[in-house]
């Protein structure tokens, strides 16, 4: 009985061992895990802040490049043509301070400017900023900025303007005077006085709008003379008709024209002592004999001055941009006759013809029945146009550039009934999308730079 005693206090001591022992265990336990839950927690709470500091500090640097950008643009507001930061043509990069509201240095900004191409007005900045706390975390933004030129437009005319049921236009059309437009546009039809017709969308027609000074933009053609000079080419009179130029490639061949042929526009014939005459208009645009004089490169700057009455066409590979006229400045003014097809090797390229006369810009009786013309076209004093020769109609137009002029002008003449009685019966006409910042030599451009592109390098 005593040995059955004693071994049950022996086991109930055991049982108490054991209690006592996973106790121990169960805290030594909960002890660790506890502290590796704490410095997990706090190792998590140190990382999620140095990652949050480095946030800030890139975010910083980010606001930094910002301003670096935005002080680089005032200064071009100012300052159109320095591309040096002020240190005359220095190379760059250039370095700024940045400091708080509070007058403190917080960080830095350089700055990387890329002048414009020949014959571009496009500007590119980058500015990289960083804290003086983190510098090793920089960000960098680059723009590119502009002058727009008036070939953003697919027309622009002083004068009022008729769009046929036959016109199609892709890009933007304003007009001094009013607009008739019974064509169809994918992009503003703008007009000071009104627009009316039948055309849609209706939607993209404004009016009134305020007018384009063309006294202000009237491009310099003394301008396109001094580049003809310096490096282009200068012809002066021809002592005949004036000049033929056929562009094939990077060259032309150059004629002069000696004699012309003559076709009846608006009149008729009458009969008078027996004899048959024309009552009427005559117009004698086409070339009847030419001599040819020589070949020519297309100059390195492009710059093209004639001092005669210009023949062109052919297909062009680089930039070109041709004047014609005379100073002092006299009428007759001389003129511009496209009497071929004059076309870009292709449109994907730079590529790029500028027609620019003091005079009218003519088409011809001689030209193909689906005629193509790539160019920007200028009129300063006068009008763009393919006279009305009687009975004498051409299938298509097909414009890829700018029409800008003073007196307007147009491509077809359409009877009551609204059927095409002379000119082209389909008209189309494209915005070139590579002039607006990169227009031929000696076309206008603003004097604001506009942003073009934003991007984070």
């Amino acid at each position: 009985m005593l040995n059955k005693l004693i071994q049950k206090l022996k086991l109930s001591k055991l049982r108490n061992d054991k209690r006592g022992s996973l106790l121990l265990f169960v805290m030594i336990f909960g002890a660790v895990a506890f502290t590796v839950i704490i410095t997990g927690v706090a190792s998590y709470a140190i990382f999620e802040s140095k990652a949050s500091n480095r946030k800030q500090e890139r975010d910083e640097a980010f606001h930094i490049a910002e301003a670096g950008i935005n002080y680089y643009r005032w200064h071009l507001a100012h300052n159109p043509t320095d591309y040096w930061d002020g240190t005359e043509e220095e190379p760059g990069p250039y370095v700024h301070e940045y400091n708080d509201k509070d007058g403190n240095l917080i960080g830095y900004f350089s700055l990387e400017i890329d002048e414009p191409l020949p014959g571009s007005s496009v500007v590119i900045v980058r500015s990289t900023g960083w804290t003086i706390v983190q510098p090793e975390s920089k960000r960098t933004i680059q723009v590119r900025v502009g002058f727009p030129a008036l070939t953003d437009y697919a027309f622009l005319s002083h004068a009022g303007m008729n769009f046929s049921f036959t016109t199609i236009v892709h890009g933007k059309v304003h007009s001094n005077g009013e607009i008739r437009f019974d064509g169809e546009s994918d992009s503003w039809v703008d007009s000071h006085i009104r627009v009316y017709g039948g055309g849609h969308p209706k939607s993209f027609w404004r009016y009134p709008v305020a007018q384009i000074d063309f006294y202000a933009v009237s491009s310099d053609l003394d301008d396109i003379k001094d580049a003809a000079d310096d490096g282009g080419i200068h012809l002066s009179s021809s002592g005949k008709e004036g000049w033929h130029m056929v562009f094939n490639g990077t060259s032309f061949a150059l004629y002069k024209v000696n004699t012309l042929d003559c076709y009846h526009g608006d009149g008729r014939w009458r009969r008078r002592w027996g004899q048959w005459y024309w009552d009427g208009d005559n117009y004698c645009y086409d070339i009847g004999t030419e001599t040819f004089v020589q070949n020519y490169n297309i100059p390195a700057n492009g710059a093209i001055f004639v001092e005669d009455n210009l023949w062109v066409q052919g297909v062009v590979d680089g930039r070109v941009g041709i004047g014609v006229g005379r100073f002092p400045v006299q009428e007759p003014y001389k003129k511009i006759i496209v009497n071929n097809n004059l076309t870009y090797t292709s449109h994907s390229n730079d590529d790029v013809v500028g027609l620019l006369a003091q005079g009218e810009i003519i088409v011809p009786y001689e030209v193909p029945t689906d005629m193509l013309i790539d160019a920007a076209m200028f009129s300063q004093f006068s009008k763009i146009y393919r006279p009305y020769y009687i009975d004498d109609v051409k299938n298509s137009l097909t414009i890829f550039g700018s029409q800008i002029s003073f007196e307007g002008g147009g491509w077809k003449y359409v009877n009551g009934y609204g059927h095409v009685i002379s000119g082209f019966e389909n008209t189309n006409h494209s915005y070139d999308g590579n002039l607006k910042y990169y227009p031929p030599p000696g076309f206008p451009v603003g004097s604001v730079y506009e942003l073009i592109s934003w991007e984070e390098l």
